[in-house]
């Protein structure tokens, strides 16, 4: 509800820079898109709220439009400033609102989204003119729908079609800068959300997605000897990947399989997780975040769970989980070695190492598996993704697959 979410063309922007969260630093990065569509995917399967639902839809929408390459994999980002000022693309005029929607409804719009005569931005940025207004809400619109005595549906579908003209005059604006590197890490990521989306959400456009970013970065940004590369820009792919590459799109293998079904992506998976184990790790189990190939005269090794999960935490999840896919007691040697050479770092401060001990707990904890054996396309071996129409249904064969 916040100004740290773009209200009218979706996605979130980098952080916010005040206790009101009105604020932004207004890039948005590929990274938490994919983070935040998993955590809203995540609280709407958790508690049912279709607001959850509604922003993970919203975040695919963005990242789809605005951040994805004609030939299939992801943007890092876009730049936070226009025309040499930070925000300018997404702040708007109460006058301009009115103007662009009627007295009416551009009254009311602004009245919900918090846009005022005076500006409730200017007196934060240098440079930005009078009456600037970033775009939020402080009440639900279940609670707006009451104040205007309408309907929630019929000022939901009002509110849409408000927030459609005004991003297509948003649209003429001067553009912020698009950063359109394609990073492998954070395509793993985004391909890892994507996977999530399509079991969620039931809509098979996000697979395809997530399928294509996959075939991306086998295509363009892994040699012949089947070494990733990190970065690929204009058709140029440069720089040997770091571990954090290898094991964000290692999980991002694995998601892509339990939404799948595709066994070439577990294949994938247990490739690249083969390389973390053979290239980024000492005798010890310690994961390094550069190759033992390296020319570089250090290697390092960062656990902590910052910005994004660790090239470690996310790798201890990816051992684990192939042991429980495959039975081969190998991952969970791999996995327990990681875990005895990191665990004095994470005793010490475990609040900063969360996405660590959520591996720790997929290898610790018990496990219950579930074996489908069965005739391929049988209706005996059939996964059945629902929607609110009883009659929308679509089968998904398990035949001797695991799921985890």
């Amino acid at each position: 509800d916040g100004g740290i979410y773009d209200q009218i063309g979706f996605g979130f922007h980098r952080y916010s820079t005040d206790n009101e969260w009105l604020v932004p630093h207004f890039e948005k990065m590929l990274y938490d898109q994919a983070g935040l569509a998993r955590v809203y995917l995540e609280a709407f399967q958790l508690t049912g709220k279709t607001e959850y639902k509604a922003t993970a839809e919203e975040i695919f929408s963005y990242v789809l439009h605005r951040l994805r390459d004609p030939k299939g994999g992801f943007y890092t980002a876009e730049d936070a400033d226009s025309n040499g000022v930070e925000g300018e693309f997404y702040v708007w005029q109460k006058d301009e609102i009115i103007e662009l929607l009627g007295e009416e409804r551009g009254k009311r719009f602004a009245q919900i989204f918090n846009a005022q005569s005076t500006g409730n931005f200017s007196a934060y940025i240098p440079g930005e003119p009078a009456g600037t207004n970033i775009l939020h809400r402080k009440k639900t619109l279940i609670d707006w729908a009451e104040i205007f005595n309408l309907p929630l549906a019929e000022l939901q579908q009002q509110l849409q079609e408000d927030r459609e003209r005004l991003f297509t005059a948003r649209e003429g604006r001067i553009h912020p800068f698009l950063d359109d590197k394609v990073i492998t890490a954070w395509n793993g990521q985004m391909i890892s959300a994507l996977a999530l989306g399509r079991r969620v959400l039931n809509d098979p456009q996000l697979l395809m997605a997530a399928e294509a970013a996959s075939s991306f970065i086998f295509s363009q940004m892994q040699t012949e000897t089947g070494q990733l590369l990190r970065r690929w820009r204009n058709g140029e792919a440069a720089i040997d990947a770091f571990a954090s590459d290898y094991a964000f799109l290692a999980r991002g293998m694995l998601d892509l399989y339990q939404s799948s079904l595709n066994p070439d992506a577990l294949q994938k998976a247990l490739q690249l997780a083969e390389q973390l184990a053979t290239h980024f790790t000492d005798q010890r189990g310690q994961l390094f975040e550069t190759s033992s190939d390296s020319d570089l005269p250090l290697r390092t090794n960062e656990l902590y769970d910052g910005a994004l999960p660790s090239a470690g935490s996310v790798t201890i999840e990816i051992y684990a989980r192939l042991y429980l896919l495959t039975g081969n007691k190998l991952w969970n040697q791999r996995a327990e070695a990681l875990l005895q050479a990191s665990a004095a770092q994470v005793v010490r401060y475990p609040a900063g190492y969360t996405q660590f001990l959520l591996g720790a707990d997929l290898l610790l904890e018990p496990t219950r598996e579930l074996v489908i054996v069965g005739t391929k396309n049988s209706p005996d071996t059939c996964l059945l993704y629902t929607s609110d129409a009883a009659d929308d249904m679509q089968c998904v064969d398990l035949g001797g697959r695991r799921i985890i």
